[in-house]
């Protein structure tokens, strides 16, 4: 009863929570109304915002205990996820409030009825993983990383070090860094979905059919880099603004169905004519093109949510 009386006061304080399950249901919770610009120089699509605070606890070493507490929440209506982070232990987050102090209140309220020991409140577009993991090369275990390497210096016609202002030669310019920042977001968007690969996901409690958690990764990929976007994929689908398939960018939603009216799955462009995806519940994230046979026969249309 403690617990029930818990989960219902979470249920009046989470706002702008969608409580809809489904990959493509039509029944979708209302976007909240935002600006389309937020900082100095992001725009956001319409039916997108960008998120407030959350609340992170757990630190699960097993991802089935990561997914039985997700689905606690979910299955009472609180749009909770699960996911990896570079220590390999996996946290779960869920909320969008407006202060940091309206999410403290809530965790606190966690705590003290011992459903968790601790808490961390994330801030507004903090950026979970602004790039790709390091190479890493299996030798049964434990894994060792690859370190990058790194670019030579220059040498004129001797071979001897050489300062580029003299030398003639042109000389290979190292790229210049990513910075982690919101004008970057479709590429920090894509590099986050590639992080779920391999994690047998799910989304939406116990009680969503097989087949119905690909939107919930979508959502859970652009909640983890700040963003706020609609939890089905027919809402996803409405929202953003189109792309052809052939101006696909990092961080793009890829649709497919029979029809735009019966979108039935979406996935994360990442580049090269690849996407990542939850295929159906149960399996583990995967990446596949958007030219297979399968997927080029089904492909409604993409959408990008940041400008």
């Amino acid at each position: 009863m403690k617990q029930l009386i818990t989960i219902s006061y979470l249920i009046i304080i989470v706002m702008g929570l969608s409580v809809t399950p489904g990959c493509a249901s039509p029944k979708a919770g209302k976007a909240r109304p935002e600006p389309l610009k937020s900082g100095s120089s992001v725009k956001y699509a319409k039916g997108v915002s960008r998120l407030g605070y959350a609340i992170q606890m757990g630190a699960f070493s097993d991802v089935k205990n990561a997914e039985r507490f997700a689905n606690r929440l979910q299955d009472k209506g609180i749009e909770a996820f699960y996911y990896r982070k570079d220590n390999g232990i996996y946290a779960v987050r869920f909320g969008d409030f407006p202060s940091k102090e309206k999410a403290r209140i809530v965790a606190n309220r966690l705590v003290s009825d011992r459903l968790i020991d601790s808490f961390y409140i994330a801030p507004p577009n903090e950026v979970v993983f602004a790039g790709s993991k390091e190479p890493v090369i299996k030798q049964n275990r434990p894994e060792l990383h690859k370190p990058l390497k790194p670019y030579p210096p220059p040498t004129n016609e001797l071979g001897l070090p050489a300062d580029e202002s003299t030398t003639s030669k042109p000389t290979t310019a190292k790229p210049p860094a990513t910075k982690p920042g919101e004008r970057d977001l479709g590429f920090i968007a894509a590099r986050t979905a590639e992080r779920f690969v391999g994690i047998p996901y799910q989304w939406g409690g116990t009680t969503v059919v097989d087949g119905m958690d690909c939107s919930g990764f979508t959502k859970a990929v652009y909640n983890l880099c700040g963003v706020n976007i609609p939890r089905t994929s027919r809402e996803q689908y409405k929202a953003g603004n189109p792309v052809s398939k052939n101006e696909l960018r990092d961080g793009d939603l890829v649709f497919f169905g029979a029809s735009e009216s019966s979108i039935t799955h979406v996935g994360i462009y990442v580049g090269n004519g690849k996407f990542v995806h939850a295929p159906k519940r149960g399996e583990d994230i995967k990446t596949a093109s958007v030219d297979e046979s399968y997927f080029e026969r089904r492909f409604v249309g993409a959408r990008r949510y940041i400008q």
